[in-house]
């Protein structure tokens, strides 16, 4: 059974880790305002539609952790996922992957390393 108190208390913790008030997060996630409102006060308890809309809308949220306080919040982030490369200024993004061609590390003194794909040794 869940702990409506202890509930409330990561919700509160979501809305701020999101920075959002209760009514952006009542409009996010597709439920009444007065639901949160009931629900930040104690007044209702959570519904599973609710639990499951918190989580279909917000990822970094986890289902175990929200009902049981078990695990941990935010999740990390999935490093599987390739994040979006940024844009250079002057330079269009195009949906052709973009590979690795060289890497130059400068360092202090002036000297430099220069690595390839392939595993070149350092020249």
């Amino acid at each position: 059974m869940v702990n409506s108190e202890e509930f409330v208390h990561r919700l509160e913790k979501i809305l701020s880790f999101y920075n959002l008030s209760a009514s952006s997060f009542a409009d996010k996630i597709g439920v009444q305002r007065s639901s949160i409102s009931h629900l930040l006060t104690g007044r209702n308890k959570p519904s599973l539609e609710f639990v499951m809309k918190v989580v279909k809308s917000y990822p970094e949220v986890n289902l175990y952790w929200l009902l049981n306080g078990k695990g941990v919040f935010p999740t990390k982030r999935d490093t599987t996922t390739p994040l979006p490369l940024p844009t250079m200024p002057g330079h269009q993004q195009t949906n052709q992957e973009r590979v690795i061609q060289k890497i130059l590390v400068l360092y202090t003194d002036g000297s430099f390393e220069t690595f390839e794909p392939g595993g070149t040794s350092p020249k």
